[in-house]
């Protein structure tokens, strides 16, 4: 059996050497902490659980520390990048420390929330997201592209543990809820500050996400996430008070909710997705504020 050639992997070295080539430094307005040590990367990639014939959506290549290791491990990929100077020199570093990889990676000059198409299908999503868009970048792409299976992303710790926290908890929200919609959701790790340039003040967190195998309701996903604002906007209220506005008066909020089965006692962050699902679902099926009065 021939030795496995492990490639390179971009360092605190390269980093700046190709940060100077670019005249760049980090900025807190996109969000940027690169990437610096190549064992992270390893362990991004190993958790990731990338197939070898998967396409994989990367957003916020930076300098692309991250793409060098997902180009490793998958077949082809897509890196969606904001900023024009990074977008256009990551194929010259491809070309640099992977030549003969340059066609496998498309370069997407966008901003990741005004993504509606791709150049490839992507099954996966990679990335070590800008801290500043994370969560709706997250739902946004989990959203417009059902083709991911599954996910690995960087985000805040605290953040990482919002989109992992289960109900009950005092810091189960919005995040929580909306990505259990689209996946299974749990914690994968805790990343430290001195693996970044320049290092964030606090630890970052990995988030894993697996993509449930049908949808959970054929009510919109719109109404759904519309019952999750309202239920979590005024979090100490009881359902009934807090889906009030939602359903033109508290007392319709209270039948939607006994007819779907839930306590209207309850507060937003004891139900979990299947709960929101079923008052969405009663909501669809009960006569509209109109149509109550009218009779």
């Amino acid at each position: 059996m021939e030795p496995v050639i492990e490639q390179q992997l971009l360092g605190p070295q390269e980093i700046r050497e190709l940060a100077d080539v670019l005249g760049i430094r980090p900025t807190k307005t996109l969000g940027q902490n690169f990437v610096i040590d190549p064992n992270t990367i390893r362990r991004i990639i190993a958790t990731a659980n990338i197939d070898s014939d998967e396409t994989v959506l990367e957003v916020g290549p930076g300098l692309g520390s991250l793409t060098l290791g997902i180009l490793d491990a998958a077949r082809d990929m897509v890196a969606v990048e904001i900023d024009p100077p990074l977008a256009q020199q990551l194929p010259a570093t491809i070309a640099k420390f992977r030549p003969g990889s340059e066609a496998r990676i498309d370069v997407v000059l966008n901003d990741a929330m005004r993504v509606m198409e791709l150049p490839k299908t992507p099954t996966a999503l990679v990335a070590n997201l800008p801290y500043n868009v994370a969560v709706p970048v997250l739902i946004h792409l989990l959203g417009q592209f059902p083709s991911i299976d599954h996910a690995l992303v960087m985000v805040q710790d605290e953040v990482a543990d919002r989109l992992a926290a289960k109900p009950g908890s005092k810091i189960y929200g919005v995040p929580s809820v909306k990505a259990n919609w689209f996946c299974e959701v749990s914690k994968a790790g805790v990343i430290g500050t001195n693996v970044f340039w320049p290092a964030p003040k606090i630890k970052s967190g990995l988030v894993a996400f697996k993509r449930r195998p049908e949808l959970l309701s054929d009510v919109p996903r719109e109404d759904v996430f519309a019952i999750i604002d309202a239920a979590f906007a005024q979090r100490r209220k009881t359902l009934r008070a807090a889906l009030g506005g939602w359903a033109s008066s508290s007392a319709r909020a209270g039948e939607i909710l006994e007819a779907s089965g839930i306590d209207p006692t309850l507060r937003g962050e004891k139900l979990d997705i299947h709960d929101f699902v079923k008052i969405a679902e009663a909501a669809h099926d009960f006569p509209s504020q109109s149509e109550t009065e009218s009779r």
